[in-house]
Parts: C-alpha cells; sequence; structure tokens
C-alpha cells in the first residue's frame, strides 16, 4: 500500500476531533521528498523535477496542507527588499534621503524596510544582521559615521559575509571606514564655503553650534568652518564652540549655554539646520532679533528652513538626490571590483537669517 493510500485510510477511520494543521512536514513525507524539496515545490523558488513537483502537489491538496503566507511572503519578497538604516527617520535630514531612496525603490517596485537607531551602534549592528537573515538585496545606511574603531570592526564583521554573498550595500554620510558603495556630501567644502560668505557679509565675531565630536559629519563641518576662518585671519576660540545633541532641543539648549557665558557673536552657525531651527527659538527666548542682533546659518537645506521667519541661510544639499544615488550605487550600477565614492556638494544659499555688516565690496 502506498503511503498515500495509507494517509487517506487512516484519515477516513479516524475519528472526528479539532482539525490539526497540517504541516510542510506532513505534506513531503508523504510525496516521499524531503522537506527543502516540498518548500521548493510549493513556494516555485527553484527549479524542482516536474515528477517530484506533481508529487508534492498531489500531497499538499490530499492533505489540505495551507502554506504559510507569511513564511511564502517573505521568501519571495526576499530579493525584491532593500533595507534602510538610519539615524532617526523623524528627523526631516534623513527623512528626506529616505524619501528618494523609497521613490526609487517604487519605481522599480521594490520593497523599502526603514529602521532608526536613534544613533544606538549596537542597534545598527542589529539591524544589520536581521536584514541578513532576511536576504535583503540591499542594506543602504544613512547617516554620519562614528569614529569608533570597535563599532567599525564590528560592523564590517557583519557586513563582508553578507557582500560576500552576493548582498549589495551603500552608505551615506560616511568616511571610507567601510569598503563599500560611498555617497559623500562634501561637508567640510560646504562649511568652508559658507563662512567665506558670511565673512563676506562683514562678520568677524562668531560662534559655532556643534554636535558630538565622534560623529565624523560633525568633525568635518567644524573643521571646514574653522580653516576658511583662519585663512581671513579669523579665529574661532575653543569658549564660542558649544556641543549639543543633533537634535532641535540640542541646538536649542547650545544656543542658551551660549549665551550664559556672555558670548554675543555677530554670527551663529550651527552645524545641522534642525540644531537652527532649535537655536531660533533660543534666542527669541532671550529676547534677540534674527538677523538684527545675531545672525544665524545652518547646513543641510531641509524643508522647513525655508518657512521659518526669518528664512534661514544653509548649505543646501540634493537631500533626495542622496538617495537615489545610494539605491544606485547598491542596485543599479554594475558592481566593480573597487568600491565607489559619489561626491555631493553643497551649496551656499543666502537668506534673511543673516544680514550685513559692512558693505560688500
Amino acid at each position: 500500500m502506498s503511503e498515500r493510500e495509507r494517509t487517506r485510510q487512516e484519515r477516513r477511520h479516524t475519528p472526528h476531533t479539532a482539525p490539526h494543521p497540517v504541516t510542510l512536514h506532513s505534506v513531503a513525507h508523504a510525496a516521499g521528498v524531503s522537506p527543502a524539496t516540498a518548500s521548493r515545490a510549493l513556494n516555485g523558488t527553484a527549479r524542482v523535477r516536474e515528477e517530484l513537483r506533481d508529487r508534492v502537489l498531489a500531497a499538499a491538496a490530499e492533505l489540505g496542507y495551507i502554506p504559510n503566507a507569511h513564511a511564502q511572503a517573505l521568501a519571495s519578497a526576499s530579493n525584491n527588499t532593500v533595507g534602510v538604516i538610519c539615524h532617526d527617520v523623524s528627523d526631516p535630514y534623513f527623512a528626506a534621503i529616505a524619501s528618494g531612496v523609497m521613490r526609487a525603490a517604487a519605481d522599480r517596485d521594490l520593497l523599502v524596510m526603514l529602521a532608526s537607531t536613534f544613533r544606538d551602534q549596537a542597534r545598527e549592528i542589529a539591524y544589520v544582521s536581521m536584514l541578513r537573515a532576511q536576504r535583503a538585496r540591499a542594506i543602504l545606511l544613512i547617516g554620519s559615521g562614528i569614529e569608533d574603531r570597535g563599532w567599525e570592526r564590528a560592523l564590517d564583521a557583519e557586513l563582508a559575509p553578507y557582500t560576500r554573498a552576493g548582498g549589495r550595500v551603500a552608505v551615506v554620510s560616511r568616511h571610507r571606514s567601510l569598503r563599500v558603495d560611498t555617497v559623500l556630501p562634501e561637508n567640510r567644502e560646504g562649511a568652508a564655503a559658507l563662512a567665506r560668505s558670511l565673512l563676506a557679509l562683514g562678520h568677524r565675531e562668531f560662534a559655532v553650534l556643534a554636535g558630538p565630536p565622534e560623529l565624523t559629519t560633525v568633525a568635518d563641518r567644524l573643521a571646514g568652518f574653522r580653516e576658511a576662518l583662519a585663512a581671513a585671519g579669523v579665529a574661532l576660540p575653543a569658549d564660542r564652540v558649544v556641543r549639543g545633541a543633533f537634535t532641535r532641543d540640542g541646538g536649542h539648549a547650545a544656543a542658551l549655554a551660549l549665551l550664559a557665558r556672555g558670548v554675543r557673536p555677530t554670527c551663529v552657525f550651527a552645524v545641522t539646520d534642525v540644531m537652527a531651527v532649535g537655536a531660533l527659538a533660543a534666542l527669541r527666548e532671550r529676547g534677540l532679533r534674527v538677523p538684527e542682533d545675531v545672525s544665524l546659518a545652518g547646513f543641510d537645506d531641509i524643508p522647513l528652513v525655508r518657512e521659518l521667519t526669518p528664512p534661514l541661510t544653509t548649505v543646501a544639499l540634493p537631500l533626495a538626490r542622496m538617495g537615489q544615488a545610494a539605491i544606485r550605487l547598491a542596485l543599479l550600477d554594475p558592481l566593480g571590483t573597487r568600491s565607489r565614492v559619489e561626491h555631493i556638494p553643497g551649496k551656499v544659499v543666502l537668506r534673511a537669517s543673516t544680514g550685513t555688516l559692512t558693505p560688500v565690496e
């Protein structure tokens, strides 16, 4: 008697009880194949001999097997999934880049899985590991790198086997510590250009609201701004650089701390627009007018700053295009033997938040 006939008789003579779900192993056993072969035959994800597929399909129909829809979705979508890991998607900077990724992905029928690390290094590594397990087609890391060799080694340990297995990785706003394709905004050059533009407006007394020093984006923007001032013979004393979180509240607290030191520069540079928004609120709380009493500038050109009163002077980056460039490097351009870097220049945009102190020559 065949296995299939035996199964029929057992079912016919078994007293009626609450039905138990039929498993994939039951189907494989009834068809006389391995569970892996049964899975491939049912999902159609790989080539299976026609005779084996017919046996599996017949066994599944006989047993009333209902596939796990969630598992099937994961299996079929794995090669069409792009994982995006950023610091905080509620931050307009990351939201704008992610929107570029998602638009480019939608044009190609790709599913985007988006995660925020909130600048937790361990969480970032854990998310990369999860995306590896889900067999994501590509992983995009968006946001400043961190000057931490231990973190770099741990992250590389996750990414290296993923790329060896055919996975693709691209990063945005990170230095070449990771040997992957990179979209790199020219933070140092953009901050230097901003400093020269502010000098041309007549400013000589500056202060900087900076983020955590271990973030490479912060280090680059501060260095570029300071170098351009130095080239013009203008010093930036240490007490005029105030650190804060890379958030609106961080900018607010840093501006209040600056004023508490008794420092009254003619121009304040916040290294991100989000920090500048907080700084603008803090200056107003202390009765200072922008730009009449103090000028204010940021960096990134997130959409919000164009609607502020006054609109914010900043260094504009094509944020959505940066996201599109990352997914293009990861998926569309042919993979070469060496990782690539796409440099993204910024453009100084002077708006009403910065005033002129002396006539421009």
